[in-house]
């Protein structure tokens, strides 16, 4: 799996009709900053609103996954997720003209093979992966759906699917590694019964439906007359049922290609938990509602592990080398001695950083802070993660040095406990927002041990100082 984030290398649009509605449909894909994720965009609605590829959003599963926020919906959004996550791609805008997707030929592969044409580049991030920390188990009895994710330092899923039909049989399909998915999942086909077909008819849906773009399993005796209705519906001069009960001689690209449209399916669906996860997926029998609810499982798991993880302390190992030591700390800087209150990084990343600064009996503020009973000042704690956070910021600049940080402004400050003589600082420091105008808003906890004694939320200015 990709550590680092990706995106589209350039631009491209595909155009095709959607499945239920049969409306044509532009889908321009563009490359998107890290941490975007996807979403979608409907440049035909009036303010051109964009709707996240989350969970949160879904508004129905009954035919496909739609998702809907205020008075915009995007339809059909399954295969063109399964493209993206199949190929690792992270953070993509899909702008529409219309409100379902486009179904091309049932597949992902129409959209795999304009992502691999577009290119996709690596981007100065690491992947946001939630590892599942434990089984996660979702059952619908009724239905006789059975899903669980486990613990695992990669990402597989396997499906299992039995309609009691004598035409599919059993079927199973895995995929161990996402560079399978190209080649061994993106190109099977949607596919229904025929029943089921009948009934998307009388209810006026599939419109942009064909004989090329799905496979109909039949599973029951059908008269000519009704081959021939069937014909005219689909424009057809004529369609036929295969022996083994597919209509109109259509070839499986796989023997087991409906089993692996499941997988494909489920991929797509566990895209809208927002995140790519590590985990072994297992699931017998699944469907889009089911998809759905367990990627709201544990779209609720992550949201719980975030809340406890909040003010749980970093981990610090004082025997690992750390990310910068003092002396490189000393040059991002522009505090010295006796001010620097930061001793080296400990970790790193685009939006987050945690620092060490060891407090020592011997620190020039406890002579007066107080002779009899050393207590490190609640403001000098602020001063500490404040200068952690201005490493965040500094480290990315070129030129580090000529910069200088002034607070803007603290709120919501707090101090939980005593900062004393022997106690080893942790700063934590993350940024709330992207920084504009020179202007930084961080939030910052230090702790002592897995204790939390300090936290507040931080606004800075990087000034570039006068040469």
């Amino acid at each position: 799996m990709n550590q680092k984030q990706c995106t589209l290398k350039e631009a491209f649009t595909v155009s095709g009709t959607g499945l239920h509605t049969g409306v044509k449909v532009n889908m321009t894909f563009h490359p998107a900053d890290v941490n975007y994720g996807y979403k979608f965009q409907r440049i035909d609605i009036e303010g051109q609103p964009i709707i996240e590829a989350d969970v949160d959003y879904v508004t129905d599963v009954s035919r496909g996954t739609t998702l809907e926020k205020g008075d915009a919906k995007v339809c059909t959004v399954e295969h063109v997720l399964a493209a993206l996550v199949g190929l690792e791609v992270d953070n993509v805008l899909i702008q529409l003209d219309a409100e379902e997707t486009a179904i091309m030929d049932g597949s992902s592969k129409p959209f795999v093979d304009a992502i691999e044409k577009a290119g996709i580049v690596e981007q100065n991030a690491d992947k946001n992966y939630f590892e599942i920390p434990h089984n996660v188990h979702y059952t619908d009895e009724e239905n006789g759906v059975e899903m669980v994710a486990m613990p695992l330092d990669d990402y597989r899923l396997t499906v299992m699917v039995d309609y009691n039909s004598p035409v599919l049989g059993s079927q199973h399909a895995s995929v161990t590694d996402l560079k399978e998915f190209a080649t061994e999942i993106a190109s099977c086909r949607t596919f229904c019964f025929l029943h089921e077909l009948e009934m998307l008819l009388e209810n006026n849906l599939i419109k942009g439906g064909d004989l090329n773009n799905a496979i109909v399993i039949v599973d029951r005796v059908v008269e000519d007359k009704e081959l021939e209705h069937l014909a005219t519906l689909f424009n057809k001069p004529k369609v036929s049922v295969q022996s083994e009960g597919i209509l109109n001689n259509v070839e499986l690209r796989f023997q087991n290609e409906p089993a692996r449209h499941k997988l494909l399916d489920l991929i797509g669906d566990l895209a809208l938990i927002g995140r790519p996860i590590k985990a072994q997926v297992m699931s017998a029998r699944p469907g889009h509602a089911s998809n759905v609810a367990f990627a709201k499982k544990i779209k609720a798991l992550i949201r719980k592990t975030e809340r406890d993880n909040k003010n749980k302390a970093p981990k610090y190992d004082p025997n690992e080398v750390p990310i910068y030591t003092n002396e490189e700390v000393s040059k991002l800087l522009p505090h010295k001695f006796p001010f620097l209150l930061v001793d080296k990084i400990i970790s790193k990343t685009e939006t987050e950083i945690v620092a060490v600064k060891n407090i020592t009996a011997d620190q020039y503020f406890f002579q007066g802070h107080f002779p009899n009973n050393p207590i490190m000042p609640g403001v000098l704690q602020l001063e500490a993660m404040a200068q952690a956070g201005g490493v965040l910021i500094l480290s990315e600049l070129e030129e580090p040095e000529k910069y200088s940080t002034y607070f803007v402004k603290i709120e919501n400050a707090k101090f939980k406990d005593k900062v004393l003589p022997g106690d080893t600082l942790l700063l934590r420091m993350k940024l709330l927002a992207p920084m504009r105008r020179g202007l930084c808003l961080m939030e910052g906890k230090a702790y002592v041990g897995n204790k939390l004694v300090c936290e507040a939320e931080m606004m800075a200015q990087i000034v570039k100082d006068k040469e």
